[in-house]
């Protein structure tokens, strides 16, 4: 696991602030909605890690969710009291309830073969009700992917972290790629660096859809806002999951395919 979410989880709010998913959660709500999910229905999380979008998302939804990582799952439940939690893992995670939404965000990047993202992906339409939303949402796609590097700093008054990220491809064959994160952190006057290497699925967008279908989902592609995505190989669309029956619908903003 990699330590940002194991050994350095108390930096996490330094590398990934609360506030920076306000808008990204209130997209993902809107589209939810949108397909037909219930003001106050169930939603669960799939990977919530330390709950940022649930702490929004909870606005709106009744949210139980879910981790890998029993310290990010201890960070979620320090912000987001109100929600259940439960330590699982995505891909073989099953539970009494039945819910209106699942969410699966970034953390199913970690998913690196075809045979692990069709079990998350069943997870999610095993704990639907019938005309229940999915919402998955990728990082990057296959044929889309091109190297980047980001930088970001912040400074919580007590501690202080700069970090380099470094996204590339060691092996275009495979389905996988590489984000090196370096770490600095200064903390009472003690400055140490810290490499954090993580490991991530690449799949063309048609395995996306085929899988989508093989779990038995109708599947629709969302378009996200295009603006900070090109160029840094970010995929420019997620991708709604209808499990059959009454209740969802797709609107004319998303695309069928």
């Amino acid at each position: 696991m990699p330590v940002i979410y194991d050994a350095l989880s108390s930096w996490y709010p330094l590398l990934d602030p609360l506030a920076d998913h306000e808008e990204e959660a209130a997209d993902i709500a809107e589209a939810l909605l949108a397909a037909g999910v219930p003001e106050g229905g169930a939603l669960l999380e799939l990977g919530c890690g330390a709950g940022n979008n649930a702490h929004f998302l909870s606005r709106r939804f009744r949210c139980t969710l879910t981790d890998l990582s029993p310290q990010m799952l201890e960070r979620s439940r320090a912000q987001n009291p109100g929600c259940t939690h439960v330590l699982g893992d995505m891909r073989t995670l099953r539970l009494e309830g039945r819910f209106d939404a699942v969410v699966v965000h970034d953390a199913l990047c970690y998913l690196l073969t075809e045979a692990d993202l069709l079990a998350m992906m069943t997870t999610a339409f095993v704990h639907l009700k019938p005309g229940g939303v999915a919402h998955f949402a990728p990082d990057c796609v296959q044929e889309g992917f091109c190297e980047w590097t980001e930088e970001h700093e912040a400074d919580d008054g007590a501690r202080t972290m700069r970090t380099l990220a470094w996204a590339w491809d060691p092996d275009p064959a495979d389905t996988r790629y590489a984000v090196e994160y370096a770490y600095l952190m200064r903390e009472d006057g003690v400055v140490r660096v810290v490499h954090d290497h993580h490991e991530e699925g690449l799949f063309p967008t048609e395995t996306w859809e085929r899988l989508l279908r093989e779990a038995g989902f109708e599947s629709r592609r969302l378009p996200r806002e295009a603006e900070g995505i090109e160029g840094t190989g970010y995929c420019a669309f997620g991708f709604l999951g209808i499990k059959p029956g009454e209740g969802a619908h797709l609107n004319s903003a998303v695309d069928d395919h």
